[in-house]
C-alpha cells in the first residue's frame, strides 16, 4: 500500500473517529452553516434562541446536575436505590406523585433519570417519574389557572400523576416478563451491563470532599454530564427555533379548531411536532379553546406536547436504548389521547 493511501486511509479513519465522538457538535453547527449562507437573519434568531433557551433552563439542569454528581460522590445513591426496593406499584405511585409535584423542567431532570437508573432504581418507577415529572410543576399549575382556569390546572396535575402511573405499571408488567432489563445506551451510567439491577448498598459519607477520591468523582460526573446535556440540548434548541419560525402559529390553529373526537385526536399528534415550552403553549390553546376547540383537545396537546418536546425527546434517545425511547413515546401519546377524553367526558358530563 502506498504512503499516499495509507494517509487517506489515515484521513478517513480520523474524520470517522471525529464523526462518532462529536456528531451532535458538527450538526448543530451545519445547521447554523447552512443556515448563514442562505438565511442570515435566521442564524443569528436561532443562536440567539438557542443561547436564551440554555440559559433559561440552567437553573434547573444545574441543580439536578449537582444533584446527581452529589448521589454518585457520597454514595447516597445506594440508600435511593435501597428505598426503589419495596413493593413495586408502591414506587410506582410515589414516582409519578413524585414527577407530578416536582419544580424540575423537561431537560432539567434527565440527570436525575441516568443517575437512578445507574443506581438500580426499577425503569417502572422511574418511567412513572419521567412521564408526569414534564407535565406539571407548581409554577406551572399557578400559570395555567391564570390563563386557562383552575379547572383545567387541577385536570393537567392529575394527567402529569395519572400519565406516570400509567406509564409505570405498563413497564412493570413487561419488565416481570424479562423485557427492558438493560434500558440505558452503553456508557450512560451502567449502562448495557447492571444498569437495572438494585446494588449491594455501601457506607455514605456524606462529607465526600474530603476524600480525593470522591471529590474526583463529583468533578467527573458534573462535567461530564454537563458535556452530555449541553451538545443535545443546543441542538434541539436549534431545532426548535426554526420549528417555531417555519410552522406558524396560525397552522398549529387550523389544525386544532373544532370540536369531537377527531380534534382530541389531531391534538395529540400535533403536540408532538409542535413541541412548544409549556408555558409557551398556554396562550396558545386559551386562544384555541376560545374560539371553539374542545377542552379535551387542549389537554391532550398540553401533555403530549410536553412529554414528547423536541429538547427532552432527543435528551431520552440520547440516554436510553432506542426500545425504550419508543415505548416512552407511545405510553405519551397513549396517555394524552386518555386524558384528553377523559377531560372532554368530565367537562360535558
Amino acid at each position: 500500500m502506498t504512503t499516499a493511501s495509507l494517509s487517506t486511509n489515515g484521513l478517513w479513519a480520523g474524520l470517522r473517529h471525529l464523526w462518532r465522538d462529536q456528531r451532535v457538535w458538527l450538526a448543530s453547527a451545519l445547521i447554523l452553516a447552512v443556515l448563514l449562507v442562505f438565511d442570515p437573519t435566521q442564524a443569528a434568531d436561532s443562536a440567539l434562541f438557542a443561547g436564551d433557551a440554555l440559559v433559561n433552563t440552567a437553573p434547573f439542569l444545574i441543580l439536578s446536575i449537582g444533584i446527581a454528581a452529589w448521589a454518585g460522590a457520597t454514595g447516597a445513591d445506594n440508600l435511593i436505590a435501597k428505598a426503589f426496593t419495596g413493593a413495586p406499584l408502591m414506587m410506582i405511585a410515589l414516582g409519578a406523585l413524585a414527577g407530578g409535584i416536582s419544580p424540575f423542567c423537561s431537560c432539567g431532570v434527565i440527570p436525575l433519570i441516568a443517575a437512578l437508573l445507574a443506581m438500580g432504581v426499577p425503569l417502572s418507577a422511574v418511567m412513572a417519574f419521567w412521564l408526569a415529572s414534564p407535565i406539571m410543576d407548581p409554577s406551572m399549575f399557578v400559570l395555567t389557572a391564570g390563563v386557562l382556569n383552575l379547572e383545567f390546572a387541577v385536570a393537567k396535575t392529575l394527567a402529569a400523576v395519572g400519565l406516570g402511573l400509567f406509564g409505570g405499571v405498563v413497564v412493570h408488567l413487561m419488565a416481570r416478563s424479562g423485557a427492558l432489563s438493560n434500558p440505558l445506551r452503553e456508557g450512560i451510567g451502567n449502562g448495557g451491563c447492571g444498569g437495572s439491577k438494585i446494588r449491594v448498598p455501601k457506607p455514605v459519607v456524606w462529607r465526600f470532599w474530603d476524600e480525593p477520591e470522591r471529590r474526583a468523582k463529583f468533578g467527573k460526573t458534573a462535567f461530564t454530564t454537563t458535556l452530555f446535556l449541553a451538545k443535545w440540548l443546543t441542538l434541539a434548541f436549534l431545532l426548535e427555533s426554526l420549528m417555531l419560525a417555519w410552522i406558524p402559529a396560525e397552522t398549529v390553529t387550523a389544525a386544532l379548531g373544532g370540536t369531537g373526537l377527531m380534534p382530541i385526536a389531531m391534538a395529540t399528534l400535533v403536540g408532538v411536532p409542535a413541541y412548544l415550552n409549556g408555558y409557551a403553549a398556554l396562550p396558545l390553546v386559551g386562544g384555541l379553546i376560545d374560539q371553539g376547540m374542545a377542552p379535551g383537545a387542549g389537554l391532550a396537546f398540553l401533555v403530549a406536547g410536553g412529554v414528547t418536546s423536541i429538547p427532552a425527546a432527543m435528551a431520552v434517545w440520547a440516554l436510553a436504548r432506542p426500545q425504550v425511547f419508543a415505548l416512552y413515546i407511545g405510553l405519551s401519546l397513549t396517555g394524552a389521547f386518555a386524558t384528553g377524553l377523559l377531560f372532554q367526558f368530565w367537562v360535558m358530563a
